[in-house]
């Protein structure tokens, strides 16, 4: 998955969001394993997904209007 501009996260509903949170977590789940087993490629793509799932729940909070 290529780095997606902030702008283009906020442009997308909060249905692709979701479905791009799950992605993201799944792809985590196989870096985890990646890593267990030692044959992990890239470790910086830890950081990237996991920012990258910050970035799309925090949008998804601001658009509820939650602060919590």
């Amino acid at each position: 998955m290529k780095s997606v501009n902030i702008k283009e996260l906020r442009e997308l509903s909060d249905e692709e969001l979701n479905k791009k949170v799950y992605e993201l977590k799944d792809e985590l789940f196989h870096l985890r394993q990646q890593k267990a087993t030692g044959s992990l490629a890239s470790p910086a793509r830890f950081r990237f997904v996991k920012r990258q799932i910050a970035r799309i729940l925090t949008i998804l909070r601001e658009r509820k209007g939650g602060t919590q």
